[in-house]
């Protein structure tokens, strides 16, 4: 990961120096030791701020809708697929991005880090393969495999399909044995077994929008849930406008999510 951290400061630095764009989009390091930030780096003296590890989750294509200058960014395998679709769907130039392909090998999830700290992860750090933890537990190291997000360990395209420039050597794609086992569970219930899942699914959610904020393809002018003539759902926490909203959102999505989890990561 080191590595590959030093390569894209060293891709982001000349796309500056040389003027080939105005702006990188890439990551630096959060406020949270298992979160990293969305980052625009505009001088070259500031790449220096850029990281990549197991932290980078969000998916940065969510950055480049509608924008009219040349940007860098950096791509994981998903991201990549999203800027696929903005070019197709006209909501960025192709020849506005230099694309820079990172190889992934998956994110850590949130709350296995959390639950392997025992409580809030007060220190983060990774070795090769390693992650390890401190919190209320002590310090606990794991291989990464075992805390990987649940779509990095079905995901078959962990490589940029399409790039510029590789901040790594291709990692070699994944063969899961069944990518839809959860779809498969699912489609075998009941329909009241069906009813009670998506219940318990839903029965955190606030509605704060950050599934939707953190999403590559919610990019409508005015969404749906903020309509008033007519209004679709309600603004509440009512149980009824809470499935509505999260449906519909699926439903809109549909045929066009690449599962890279942002939504996910997002979700307090």
């Amino acid at each position: 990961m080191a590595d590959v951290a030093l390569k894209i400061r060293e891709i982001a630095r000349d796309l500056l120096e040389s003027e080939k764009v105005d702006v990188v989009i890439g990551f630096k390091k959060g406020t949270l030791p298992v979160m990293s930030e969305p980052t625009i780096i505009r001088k070259a003296s500031d790449t220096k701020d850029l990281i990549w590890d197991a932290t980078c989750r969000l998916n940065l294509c969510n950055y480049l809708t509608g924008r009219k200058d040349r940007i860098g960014i950096i791509a994981k395998g998903c991201d990549a697929r999203n800027i696929v679709g903005h070019i197709v769907e006209n909501k960025i130039k192709r020849d506005q991005l230099v694309i820079i392909g990172v190889p992934c090998t998956g994110m850590a999830d949130k709350k296995a880090l959390s639950d392997l700290a025992g409580g809030e992860v007060t220190a983060y750090s990774e070795a090769g393969d390693q992650i390890t933890v401190k919190g209320p537990a002590g310090e606990k190291t794991v291989n990464k495999a075992d805390v990987l997000q649940s779509n990095c360990s079905t995901c078959i395209k962990r490589n940029p399909v399409i790039f510029d420039e590789m901040a790594g050597e291709p990692v070699e794609e994944l063969v899961p044995e069944n990518r839809f086992a959860d779809v498969e569970a699912i489609a075998s219930m009941d329909a009241g077994t069906k009813w009670a899942h998506f219940e318990e699914l839903l029965s955190g959610c606030t509605r704060c929008y950050a599934c939707k904020n953190a999403c590559p393809l919610c990019y409508c002018p005015t969404c749906f849930v903020d309509e008033s003539r007519p209004q679709w759902v309600g603004k509440g926490t009512d149980p009824m406008d809470i499935r509505t909203y999260h449906f519909l959102r699926a439903y809109h999505c549909a045929g066009r999510c690449t599962d890279c989890g942002a939504c996910e990561s997002a979700c307090p």
